[in-house]
């Protein structure tokens, strides 16, 4: 069937019409497509950030209280060694004071032991003295 000219021209122009209509169409769905895979794209990236991110907080949390933990451990062995460097130091002046204590007395039993044997020296020098002293003696 043969058509004439300006039928001929119409149905090119409805077909390109068509096509070009087709091809904005297509173009408009790409453009939807690009941007719903741009938006999942996006939305991806942002569930990757704040996974991201809590992994980092909790890692963060979990080196913090592991570095609380070894610094409470260093302060608690500081203050054992402080209070074993406060019991060394009592003990060691309890122990002075006990060799000042034992010296004086041993000073003291000293002196009178010298004064002791001083007196008898006396003793002997005087007969009646001497005497009477043998004599209480012998009796106690």
């Amino acid at each position: 069937m043969s058509y004439p000219p300006l039928v001929r021209c119409d149905s090119e122009l409805l077909s390109r019409s068509r096509t070009q209509q087709s091809d904005t169409r297509i173009d408009l769905m790409i453009k939807h497509m690009m941007a719903f895979i741009e938006q999942e794209a996006n939305e991806k990236a942002e569930e990757i950030d704040a996974k991201a991110e809590e992994e980092f907080n909790i890692e963060k949390g979990r080196l913090v209280q592991q570095q609380r933990l070894k610094i409470m451990e260093y302060y608690e062995r500081k203050e054992k060694q402080v209070e074993l460097q406060k019991k060394i130091q009592s003990s060691n002046m309890l122990n002075q004071a006990r060799l000042k204590v034992l010296k004086v007395r041993e000073d003291h039993v000293r002196n009178v032991l010298d004064e002791a044997r001083r007196r008898l020296g006396e003793v002997t020098k005087n007969p009646t003295r001497y005497g009477q002293i043998l004599q209480a003696l012998t009796v106690q």
